[in-house]
């Protein structure tokens, strides 16, 4: 797939608000510092697109961008960033399962996770909640460069018997760089082609 377009549609704190469900759409999200806005730039070429900073926590609404006229790229606020109150906490809850449990044309939910760590509880709870209200994902590691590939290897296989102890079957998973680019054709291949199992589905009905 080739990205000709992307653009900024709209923020909002309520999925009832979000764009109309027409077209396929597509969720980004990670824990806090995860390297979720530089990655969405990598996918769309687009260095400006998706704000970046290096304090956690940047994103704090449910953002849509418009892909080439076809479809959804959602950049989602990021999960474990301590220093909010209870009750910031408890409306990004509210909104983020909201929109998970309600967005009737998203596709997949991306979840970035950090490749140079071991598996972080947060992530396998946040995974395992998808999993358990049946919300299709697939999960992004981020930031390979930075490893060796025999250590990249193992903390992949590390995590992957993590989730094993949970799951009888994995969702896909992908490697990435955003520094080098590494990823970006095969995860956007995998999103053409569910677009494609959208748009057929929908001549279906």
């Amino acid at each position: 797939m080739k990205i000709k377009n992307a653009t900024f549609v709209v923020s909002n704190t309520d999925y009832r608000k979000c764009p109309p469900p027409v077209r396929p759409e597509y969720a980004f999200v990670g824990r806090s510092n995860v390297g979720k806005s530089s990655l969405i730039n990598m996918l769309t070429g687009n260095g400006k697109l998706a704000k970046t900073s290096v304090q956690p926590g940047k994103t704090q609404l449910i953002n849509h961008f418009d892909i080439n006229g076809d479809w959804y790229l959602v950049d989602l606020p990021g999960y474990g960033y301590a220093r909010i109150s209870k009750t910031q906490r408890e409306k990004w809850e509210k909104m983020m399962k909201g929109y998970l449990l309600n967005r009737t044309n998203l596709m997949c939910v991306f979840v970035l996770v950090d490749s140079r760590i071991p598996p972080q509880k947060i992530d396998i709870e946040f995974i395992n909640f998808l999993g358990e209200n049946g919300v299709p994902l697939s999960i992004i590691f981020t930031k390979t460069d930075k490893l060796s590939n025999g250590k990249l290897a193992q903390n992949v296989a590390d995590f992957k018997n993590r989730m094993l102890q949970d799951w009888e079957e994995l969702p896909p998973m992908f490697n990435s760089s955003s520094v080098t680019g590494y990823g970006r054709d095969i995860i956007l291949d995998n999103i053409d082609n569910m677009n494609q199992t959208f748009n057929n589905d929908d001549q279906n009905i």
